[in-house]
């Protein structure tokens, strides 16, 4: 019997209360991002490792679904937002009950994680042979972006398949095509080298400032007005002034993303020499190394304080 792909996903419109939206991965960034699109009137079957942690979006109104291919033989575009490429590869590729095990023709991947490029090649590929598209597209802006639907998406894949997802992208943040598979995966790590190096120099302008008794909240006003001034240092360094070190996203995250972009075995992806990154990912690793591993990257300033010997 052939299947009518347009009564599943792509290219069947995307609206509320007909686009059935799953969602894998419900993180600090996963659950503020799932609970947006189901404010926003859309259908949410979720899924989570810990099912404690898709409490609050049940209590919103979504469902909970007992694996990732369960999620997605319920719902036309499947959202992924778990850990690593690892975690990437069991919820999308495992043959029983992976993503792709359960989504129909016509069905839409969407993984938001910081992943592999070469691995969302390979998903692409897999999408396609079981008649389904795959877009990678992690995203930029932290939990507060997750939050306020302030978003940058950065996503890859087919051009057509991006641009159908605009109604669902609109509740995320700002999406940027930027080319073909893996293109996504490509542009965030590229992101978090940028992200990385804000980060350490914020660090050590509060660490400096502080060490000379600078009056900090009036520093950090000050200069954030002019070339210094940037979304890190309005939300990374707001944190570090109030010591809130567990707010946003786990330092463990920055430290594969840097690891992947320091790969020589990433395809197409040519820099080899970056030697900042190098230096962002040691530091970063050094925090990990005190036992803050857990915590969030303005943490990064107590690695600062104590290269010092200053202890707040």
């Amino acid at each position: 019997m052939e299947v009518d792909v347009a009564a599943f996903g792509f290219p069947a419109p995307v609206r509320p209360g007909a686009t059935r939206v799953g969602w894998v991965g419900i993180g600090v960034m996963g659950g503020a991002m799932a609970a947006r699109l189901l404010a926003a009137g859309f259908a949410v079957t979720a899924y989570a490792r810990t099912p404690a942690k898709a409490e609050a979006l049940v209590a919103a109104g979504a469902s909970l679904a007992g694996s990732p291919a369960a999620v997605a033989a319920a719902c036309d575009v499947v959202f992924t937002m778990v850990g690593n490429p690892g975690d990437v590869r069991a919820v999308v590729l495992d043959a029983a009950s992976g993503v792709l095990a359960g989504l129909r023709p016509g069905g839409v991947l969407v993984d938001c994680t910081s992943s592999s490029p070469s691995l969302a090649r390979e998903v692409a590929a897999a999408a396609r042979a079981a008649g389904c598209y795959a877009v990678d597209s992690p995203v930029s802006g932290g939990d507060v972006g997750a939050r306020d639907g302030a978003l940058a998406l950065l996503a890859g894949g087919d051009e057509a398949v991006v641009s159908w997802l605009a109604p669902l992208f609109a509740h995320l943040g700002r999406p940027t095509y930027m080319g073909p598979p893996g293109s996504g995966q490509s542009s965030k790590i590229a992101n978090q080298i940028a992200v990385a190096g804000a980060v350490v120099g914020a660090s050590e302008a509060l660490a400096f400032a502080n060490a000379a008794e600078l009056d900090a909240p009036l520093f950090l006003d000050a200069v954030s007005k002019g070339a210094a001034g940037s979304r890190v240092m309005d939300i990374f360094g707001e944190r570090m002034l109030r010591r809130e070190f567990a707010s946003g996203g786990s330092v463990k995250y920055i430290i594969k993303d840097l690891g992947m972009a320091l790969e020589t075995e990433e395809g197409p992806e040519g820099a080899k020499a970056l030697p900042g990154a190098a230096m962002f990912r040691q530091m970063f690793s050094a925090m990990a190394a005190n036992g803050d591993g857990d915590l969030s990257l303005q943490g990064l300033i107590t690695v600062v304080e104590r290269l010092n010997g200053i202890r707040k």
